[in-house]
């Protein structure tokens, strides 16, 4: 018995679109989060020095922590970019499902650390000796915003999905 699994080299684009639609929004969420979190560290952690993913001890443990947090931002970013190219390998991208993925995924991780790690765990702040109100503000509208336009674009492609469905139990 074969085991293998079956690359659906024979279907058509929009079957595998529709076989691997959540693999594509799974690879673009991951993306997401690496990218996210990478300019997160990059701007935030690196050049305007405002804070470090774990502020509560020495500034050693914080530059450990950066290093920790950026490493695993590029586990999810190099993770997503195989899933990325093993979907087009099946000839099953679906790109504008990915984008949708991508935003859903960075919306996803900028408000769960304005929510949880800045508020609830007190990780850190994003910045330190100023009125934190407008910084909270701006992080987690534009990650709402973020997750709005992922949602929309998973939802359009959505439809397609559903119609492509309904087309392959009539035949």
């Amino acid at each position: 018995m074969d085991v293998r699994p079956r690359h659906h080299k024979n279907k058509s684009m929009s079957e595998n679109r529709y076989i691997y639609s959540s693999r594509n929004i799974w690879s673009g969420i991951l993306f997401g989060i690496g990218l996210v979190a990478f300019i997160d560290e990059m701007v935030f952690h690196q050049l305007l020095h405002w804070h470090h993913f774990y502020d509560k001890s020495t500034t050693n443990i914080g530059l450990v922590s950066d290093g920790l947090f950026h490493a695993l931002s590029w586990f999810a970013t190099i993770g997503s970019l195989f899933m990325f190219a093993d979907l087009r390998r099946r000839n099953a991208l679906w790109l504008k499902r990915w984008q949708g993925g991508v935003f859903l995924g960075a919306g996803g991780f900028q408000l769960y650390d304005g929510i949880i790690q800045h508020k609830l765990m007190r990780l850190h702040q994003i910045r330190y000796d100023v009125d934190i109100l407008p910084y909270d503000l701006i992080w987690n509208i534009i990650a709402a915003a973020l997750i709005v336009v992922g949602v929309y674009l998973i939802y359009r492609t959505r439809r397609s999905t559903i119609k492509r469905a309904k087309e392959s139990k009539s035949s």
